[in-house]
């Protein structure tokens, strides 16, 4: 199951927590990130990223070219480089957002991003009473882990795989 940091906006003088700004940021690889990232720094608003990037990759051209390498070299150390953006992606985001004073608000794990909302939120509204979840977000109940049903030993005619025994009824 993916994990996610929440992350909490920095809170104004006489401003209360508006959990609607609320960031999650899943663990992981980030296939846009790889592909094109370029704009999904832009997308993200990701400036000192984006130029890093850019300037990184300005060097390891000019360097390229200026060591005679062959054109598949550059297509290589371009695509290390794509790779280590998609997996670094999730990091440049949090690092941008600690940049603008933001807080880590919990880490929260589900299988999809709504998911992780709702188990968050609902944790976050047991500690902080006072504070309302979104209305967009209804707090569900905690997911308990069910038991295994033991049901005893399999009966010789029940199938066990996905082909009944030889001489055993269809």
């Amino acid at each position: 199951m993916p994990t996610f940091t929440v992350h909490a906006p920095p809170l104004r003088p006489g401003d209360t927590t508006d959990p609607e700004r609320f960031v999650f940021i899943r663990d992981g690889f980030y296939v846009w990130a790889f592909l094109l990232a370029p704009l999904w720094l832009l997308v993200h608003r990701l400036w000192l990223a984006l130029l890093g990037y850019v300037v990184v990759s300005a060097i390891v051209g000019a360097l390229v070219r200026l060591a005679g390498l062959p054109d598949a070299a550059d297509f290589l150390i371009g695509f290390f480089i794509a790779l280590l953006i998609g997996l670094e992606a999730p990091t440049l985001w949090r690092w941008t957002l600690a940049r603008k004073r933001w807080t880590t608000a919990g880490f929260v794990v589900g299988d999809d991003l709504e998911e992780a909302e709702h188990r968050f939120f609902a944790g976050w509204s047991a500690r902080n009473p006072a504070a309302q979840p979104p209305a967009l977000v209804k707090p569900s109940a905690p997911v308990k882990p069910s038991a295994p049903v033991w049901r005893g030993a399999p009966a010789p005619s029940d199938v066990i795989g996905l082909f009944p025994e030889p001489g055993g009824k269809p």
